[in-house]
């Protein structure tokens, strides 16, 4: 594959490196961009043994209950960002994550992008999806968000954890095959790394191929599959 320079973006940070002509995102977080959002949880320390799988925009009413089954074969726990719009569609399937054991936490009312709305509104849409989502912990959908929101949701909450990744497995990418999906995520993670998969319909082709692949690398590495707790 050809190599050239793009701009890559992450917040309101920019900055130039060598990417894939063909994706404009980072499997692997650089270190300068948690030194930058510092504030931000990208992985979890003193974990020698734990690796933490997390789920973006669900709950969708047959893939989440895939993944939740998979879990389940494998005996781990992972942590579900979910949207609040879909909380109140699928309020069983919420009730199950809960209920088998793992963490939730909150990703928006309806997938807000903090570039394109100002910070007030960014703000009440994350409320708005707290009233059905009862955590402590935020994932901005596309990673994407501003200083000034980061400084009002710690404001309006100041327990609130913003919870990021070290380690994207690209499986929304639909230009990506399951089998370099695959690869991302067994060369990406090491112990304590948070990693990013998607319960929705379109990252299910390389989710269904990826997961119980991934977590069959993790349980012969002797790695604890853990939900994050703060």
């Amino acid at each position: 594959m050809q190599l050239s320079l793009q701009k890559w973006s992450f917040g309101h940070f920019p900055f130039t490196l060598q990417l894939p002509t063909m994706r404009n995102y980072l499997v692997k977080t650089p270190r300068l961009l948690k030194a930058v959002y510092n504030s931000c949880i990208w992985h979890v320390n003193n974990n020698a043994n734990s690796v933490y799988l997390t789920f973006d925009d669900g709950p969708h009413p047959t893939i989440t209950p895939f993944v939740l089954d998979v879990l389940n074969k494998y005996n781990a726990k992972a942590t579900f960002f979910c949207i609040g719009k879909n909380v109140i569609e699928n309020p069983e399937i919420y009730q199950r994550i809960i209920s088998e054991g793992h963490a939730i936490g909150n990703h928006t009312h309806n997938h807000c992008n903090g570039w394109k709305v100002d910070s007030l509104e960014y703000i009440d849409n994350i409320t708005q999806a707290a009233n059905y989502i009862q955590s402590n912990l935020f994932r901005p959908p596309y990673g994407r968000i501003t200083a000034s929101e980061i400084k009002g949701i710690y404001k309006n909450n100041p327990d609130m954890k913003i919870v990021m990744w070290d380690v994207l497995t690209g499986d929304f990418d639909i230009n990506l095959t399951p089998e370099k999906c695959l690869k991302h995520a067994v060369n990406s993670t090491k112990p304590g790394s948070i990693i990013v998969f998607h319960d929705s319909e379109k990252a299910f082709k390389r989710l269904e191929y990826t997961l119980p692949r991934f977590l069959k690398h993790c349980q012969e590495n002797g790695w604890q599959l853990k939900k994050l707790n703060y």
